[in-house]
């Protein structure tokens, strides 16, 4: 097993009913900024990072979990005590769920990667960095 793999990222939800463990390093950090999922986080975006389900493993909480499928396809999973977002994951891209990065407990050594949807960022909000933005999702 490579020293990569190794490394394990905990998290969890606000009030630690939910605790999950991620294999290996993370990938960039996606802040998306449509509507769904500003008003999910109740924030100006989401900070997301993909992560292939075999390497997310539910510690504690499975009993806690609530599911909610905003729209068709697409579940956001959060703690049904707390309320935390922790993921979400879409039948488009099977094996693969979208964590919340703010539920990781730190340091990650994560990195911002880019921001989706940034032409729907609220009005609220300046998008004033050098990361690169996609209008709706990156190219493939």
């Amino acid at each position: 097993m490579s020293e990569a793999s190794e490394i394990i990222h905990p998290g969890g939800c606000l009030c630690g009913g939910v605790r999950y463990e991620v294999r290996g390093p993370l990938e960039d950090i996606q802040l998306c900024h449509c509507s769904l999922c500003r008003r999910a986080q109740g924030s100006a975006f989401a900070a997301n990072i993909p992560v292939d389900e075999a390497r997310l493993r539910l510690v504690s909480g499975e009993d806690l979990l609530t599911r909610f499928e905003s729209s068709p396809g697409k579940l956001r999973v959060f703690c049904g005590r707390c309320g935390s977002p922790l993921m979400s994951q879409a039948a488009a891209k099977p094996g693969v769920v979208r964590l919340r990065a703010g539920t990781l407990d730190g340091p990650t050594g994560a990195r911002l990667g880019f921001h989706i949807f940034a032409d729907s960022h609220a009005d609220w909000w300046t998008l004033d960095d050098e990361l690169p933005r996609y209008s709706e999702r990156p190219p493939a």
